[in-house]
């Protein structure tokens, strides 16, 4: 660990103390075949949700949309320094769903699939979202990477992206987020992750709030993964009665080290910004009132705050 361990940010790499109240799960700008009609890609709406954002006492926010979908870093940059939210990027592949047939990603080597990512983090995000195979470096640098595997497994192209998002992982000391389907394949993405040399700890797993399993979710924390419970307002899913149960259960159990939280806004549906609900904004405008009640202010820093910057924290002397 770094002595004064940085947080890569679109703006800049960042102390890590500074970074704040993070939601750690979120999307500024997205556009995927598989949300079609969903798409948000308007600078100025982008910056509005994050004016809110801002407003409900959330400082910092991590982007986990991926290498094809939608991915616009000079916005990003700008959105960022225009509304004070610090925005931690990633780089990586999604699950095969958001890639249609003919993608390039569904057909890229080894060595091309791991050359972008590096180069994402290291150099700076592609200005075009590498939709053209001439790369053009935008000054915003990739702070995480993100992989995807589908429900109960990990397919064979998943599995491919993913062993490339460890290496990359590896490689430049950034952290790993790993979508799971309705919460499954848990172990399983740890397995490919340990077996590539990345440790659990610096794995970070999506959307296990949606099989609120205590016991499963113990058991993946007691292998050191992080969990995000990231879908925050939304009521089709569950109660967040039941979110808040699972946030007290675990730190009851003393897992709040392991425990980050987000809302995933991955429609345009959902944006306040767009006319739609619950907002970016529903974690800190709704949820975390209720969470300190149930909790305290203590145990609420450390899921905002304290966890996401030592997860995020550059590893190693990554450049």
């Amino acid at each position: 660990m770094n002595a004064h361990p940085l947080v890569r940010t679109v703006t800049g790499d960042l102390p890590a103390a500074q970074l704040g109240r993070t939601d750690a799960h979120e999307h500024v700008f997205l556009a995927s075949p598989q949300l079609a009609g969903e798409e948000f890609q308007d600078p100025s709406k982008a910056a509005e949700e994050l004016h809110l954002v801002r407003a409900s006492g959330i400082d910092a926010v991590v982007d986990l949309t991926t290498i094809g979908l939608g991915r616009r870093p000079a916005d990003l940059a700008a959105v960022s320094a225009a509304t004070g939210v610090h925005v931690v990027a990633a780089t990586g592949y999604h699950r095969d769903a958001h890639y249609r047939g003919d993608h390039w990603v569904q057909r890229a080597t080894r060595e091309q699939l791991l050359r972008a990512v590096v180069a994402d983090v290291r150099d700076g995000m592609d200005a075009s979202d590498w939709t053209s195979p001439f790369r053009e470096t935008s000054p915003a640098r990739a702070g995480i990477i993100k992989a995807g595997a589908s429900y109960q497994r990990i397919s064979r192209g998943e599995r491919l992206r993913l062993e490339v998002c460890v290496e990359a992982a590896v490689t430049t000391g950034v952290a790993l987020a790993v979508h799971t389907e309705v919460g499954t394949a848990g172990p399983d993405v740890l397995d490919v992750a340990e077996a590539g040399g990345l440790p659990a700890s610096r794995v970070l797993l999506a959307h296990l709030d949606r099989n609120p399993d205590v016991e499963a979710h113990a058991d993946l924390v007691q292998r050191g993964a992080v969990l995000v419970y990231d879908t925050v307002g939304r009521i089709k899913y569950r109660p967040d009665s039941v979110l808040l149960d699972l946030c007290e259960q675990m730190l009851e159990r003393g897992h709040g080290a392991s425990i980050v939280l987000g809302t995933d806004v991955g429609r345009r549906s959902m944006l306040r910004s767009h006319g739609g609900g619950p907002g970016m904004d529903v974690l800190g405008r709704e949820f975390l009132p209720r969470l300190r009640r149930r909790v305290g202010e203590h145990a609420v820093t450390r899921l905002l705050v304290d966890t996401p910057a030592r997860f995020l924290a550059l590893q190693g002397d990554a450049p």
